[in-house]
């Protein structure tokens, strides 16, 4: 007989942090994306606030995407605590390379992204699957 293993999406702490984690690989990609694109083809460093604004989107709508359509409940409050939690992860890794935290724009950035992916990911379709809700 199998053991049933529960998921890491049942925790919401866990499934806060491992989806937090796949928004910042998706922020950090499309940051390298990005800057390929700005640097290569527009030649042109007048859009770097905004590029870099629409890679914050990007991984704060995709993080709490995740979360919400994993977990399956709360995905407002899920996904504007996932956009706080990119935030500070932002902001810390900031101030250890510029020495200056991220500003308060990327956090009403990131948390009003994840509060939209948050919603949309709980009213997406189930996963298949997903065993134990």
């Amino acid at each position: 007989m199998r053991k049933h293993r529960r998921s890491i999406w049942t925790n919401a702490p866990l499934s806060a942090a491992a989806s937090v984690f796949c928004g910042l690989a998706v922020t950090a990609a499309s940051w390298l994306l990005l800057s390929a694109v700005l640097f290569f083809v527009m030649r042109d460093m007048n859009l770097v606030r905004a590029f870099a604004g629409a890679s914050c989107v990007s991984g704060g709508y995709s993080g709490a995407y995740i979360y919400g359509r994993y977990r399956r409940r709360r995905g407002l409050i899920g996904g504007m605590v996932c956009g706080a939690l990119m935030y500070g992860a932002v902001s810390i890794i900031g101030l250890s390379i510029l020495g200056a935290p991220a500003g308060i724009k990327k956090l009403l950035l990131l948390t009003v992204s994840g509060a939209a992916g948050g919603v949309a990911g709980v009213n997406s379709k189930r996963p298949q699957r997903l065993m134990d809700q």
